[in-house]
């Protein structure tokens, strides 16, 4: 009896290398691998969680089972499992068997926000009237992606697209996707975390960036938003650059993040700053200089106001420009330094201060640095040596070789110009 049971074991060992061999390890790790494999008289069952994955296994990979089956004279029976553990031909997809569970709630009531929340400038106006729509619906296009640099307001959008909607919305920052569907691979919860995502008529993944390097992540995803936009339903998707300056994805995935409406976020301007620490019950006149010295960031504006309601509550008393810049010392933009300004181009361009420095010739990377160069070389004052030091000790016909291949490329580069000039913006 023993000598059965082991022999079975090894001939279901051999039918799963079998079919993997015969498909993509991302579609056998995310849909086959998941399976549980029975023999019984003569015939291979695979037992799926639901019927959704029972369907989409047997529309997608029948043909390469029957066929590595038919090699071990089995035939193949693609089922699903009751809560009695017998074998149905057609169920609810209700997940009895092993149910996913998001770790958080899509649409927490707590965190509920209106578009009123955020102040409008006249560089962002396109990009709320896009929002709005896609939050009542009846938009013309089907996907929104917003793209700006880190401080910006793409979550704060989001977050709003999300609250006024009255249809059903999932939303997952990056990191959370990432998170959940690789928990949902370890505990055998894939296809009811795949009837998660898919049960909605919005899905927002807020920060695409978290997803860069992760294969298999990054295909189930693609996956994700190819199903929804064949259902008709909504997607939206933020970023800090645009789809295609993002870095650790190929360009079918970057022209399908393109595919629907584009859209930027300006970073807060002196005004619109003024008018967030205004609103928060800071002093007007208080709140006309910090905004003069306070970096175009939202994060950084929150921190300010926060700190500052902190001390008037904590110490009882109003604060004002003298106790702000005692208190904000370290917080206040002094007179940006070549340093400061490479850094802030790291920043932007989604690359880290190290890599620039280091030795490494990856194609982005060198662009990066040639970038960087020709925008130091016209917002200061440095010589070419000094620009070549900070960029990680360059040399003079480095920085020379740079300049010139920037210039060449400007000629007949229009995206290459646009983020220049964002860059020189960014510096000065």
């Amino acid at each position: 009896m023993q000598s059965v049971a082991i022999k079975q074991n090894m001939n279901v060992e051999s039918i799963k290398q079998a079919i993997a061999a015969r498909m993509d390890s991302v579609g056998f790790t995310a849909w086959i691998s998941p399976l549980q494999f029975e023999i019984q008289n003569n015939c291979l069952n695979l037992v799926a969680h639901n019927q959704f994955a029972a369907d989409y296994v047997r529309n997608s990979y029948k043909d390469v089972i029957e066929n590595v089956a038919a090699d071990f004279s089995l035939t193949a029976n693609i089922v699903v499992k009751n809560a009695n553990n017998n074998i149905v031909n057609q169920t609810a997809n209700d997940n009895v068997v092993c149910e996913y569970v998001p770790e958080t709630n899509s649409k927490k009531v707590n965190d509920i926000i209106g578009f009123d929340k955020f102040i409008c400038s006249d560089d962002n106006m396109f990009t709320v009237a896009a929002c709005k729509k896609m939050a009542l619906g009846g938009a013309s296009f089907s996907q929104l992606f917003i793209c700006g640099a880190s401080g910006s307001g793409k979550s704060l959008l989001a977050g709003c697209i999300c609250a006024e909607s009255d249809k059903r919305v999932v939303m997952m920052s990056g990191g959370q996707f990432v998170a959940d569907f690789t928990r949902s691979l370890r505990d055998k919860t894939v296809f009811s975390f795949k009837d998660f995502c898919r049960n909605c008529d919005m899905f927002i993944l807020d920060d695409v960036c978290a997803l860069a390097g992760k294969n298999a992540t990054t295909n189930e995803f693609v996956q994700l938003i190819m199903d929804l936009r064949d259902a008709g339903k909504s997607v939206v998707l933020t970023a800090n650059v645009a789809p295609s300056a993002l870095a650790g994805f190929d360009h079918h995935i970057k022209s399908l993040f393109a595919s629907g409406l584009v859209v930027d976020v300006v970073a807060p301007n002196a005004n619109i700053r003024r008018n967030m620490l205004v609103r928060s019950g800071i002093d007007s006149n208080v709140a006309d200089e910090l905004s003069k010295h306070i970096a175009a960031d939202g994060h950084l504006v929150n921190g300010i106001i926060n700190k500052i309601k902190t001390y008037e509550e904590l110490m009882g008393c109003r604060v004002d420009m003298e106790i702000a810049t005692r208190l904000l010392g370290n917080l206040l933009e002094k007179n940006k330094t070549p340093l400061s300004m490479v850094k802030s181009m790291c920043e932007k361009m989604c690359v880290s201060y190290d890599e620039i420095c280091g030795n490494s010739r990856a194609r982005r990377l060198v662009k990066a640095r040639q970038m960087m160069m020709a925008v130091l070389k016209n917002v200061t004052n440095l010589s070419l040596t000094e620009i070549g030091n900070v960029c990680g000790g360059r040399d003079h016909a480095t920085v020379v070789y740079a300049l010139s291949q920037i210039e060449n490329q400007k000629l007949s580069d229009l995206i290459l110009n646009a983020e220049m000039e964002d860059l020189i913006k960014l510096c000065k």
